[in-house]
């Protein structure tokens, strides 16, 4: 909801920018999407309504805040999704608990499946799209922040190992020259913990989707060690996968994971999931 703290005389300018701002966030929250401050930012200059510029990007921020602080911005529709609080777990009473319980129930989904998948990204950005839809596929959802600690890669080995199913690793990221890379990174670590057959498929963000979406460039990062060969490839430009709007992300992901799914046999698991539900309701309200 839009709240006032703070009386701020805005420019003209600004109060137009501002009103560009909500017309995104009503549609994107009309979808039951909630924005970045990166992915709003990339919409106004898909949109072109400000330029693809650091100092663009540094007053729009600049804007918000004040827009927030004034109650012309949404409090609830521009998320952060790097520092969220880590709240502990309380119940009001035992039936709470019960019910909470009873709500997070769950078989094993992927049971019978031929693969073990998980759904990878490169940058925290992101996790507030992907989370609804990890928890709708019953995946594992690996946030990487950049190239993957050892640590974090060998207890991801272990994971797809331990499945007993042919490993299938779906990730997104950034096409540029670190993004590109991370691919093979992540393919020849897992190798290297003896996951001899993944698949590492990259979802987003590819040249396909660049040339349909037409997603704002970046000037390619010249200081990345890995710059020379990917413009030797793809150019000078580069794109972020926060640049694909938040609907169009959530079907890439959802086509990918129907095309594997055996989906009737994970229908008759979520049946059996709703019968036991039903029965330990039952029990919870002292039923027979």
């Amino acid at each position: 909801m839009k709240q006032q703290f703070k009386t701020i005389k805005l420019k003209p300018d600004s109060i137009a920018l501002i009103e560009s701002c909500n017309d995104i966030i009503d549609e994107y929250l009309a979808d039951g999407f909630r924005l970045t401050l990166r992915q709003l930012y990339y919409q106004l200059v898909s949109r072109n309504t400000i330029t693809n510029e650091e100092k663009s990007y540094k007053k729009l921020s600049s804007m918000i805040s004040n827009g927030r602080l004034a109650g012309l911005v949404d409090w609830d529709a521009i998320e952060d999704r790097v520092r969220q609080p880590r709240s502990q777990s309380e119940f009001s009473d035992l039936e709470d608990l019960v019910e909470a319980a009873i709500r997070s129930y769950r078989l094993p989904r992927w049971e019978g499946q031929e693969y073990y998948a998980e759904l990878w990204v490169e940058k925290d950005a992101l996790a507030g799209v992907l989370t609804p839809l990890a928890r709708q596929f019953h995946v594992t959802l690996m946030v990487n922040r950049g190239y993957s600690s050892q640590s974090a890669m060998y207890e991801s080995a272990q994971r797809f190992l331990n499945s007993g199913r042919s490993p299938l690793l779906f990730y997104l990221g950034d096409h540029d020259p670190s993004g590109e890379d991370m691919v093979r990174d992540i393919r020849d670590r897992l190798i290297m913990f003896g996951v001899d057959d993944i698949d590492v498929q990259k979802l987003a963000l590819t040249m396909d989707q660049i040339q349909q979406y037409n997603p704002p460039p970046n000037p390619a990062k010249v200081d990345d060690p890995r710059a020379a060969a990917y413009i030797e490839l793809h150019g000078a430009s580069s794109w972020e996968v926060d640049a694909l709007p938040p609907t169009v992300l959530n079907e890439i992901i959802r086509n990918a994971f129907e095309s594997v799914i055996d989906q009737d046999l994970m229908d008759d698991i979520i049946a059996r999931e709703e019968e036991d539900k039903e029965k330990l309701t039952e029990v919870a309200k002292g039923g027979d």
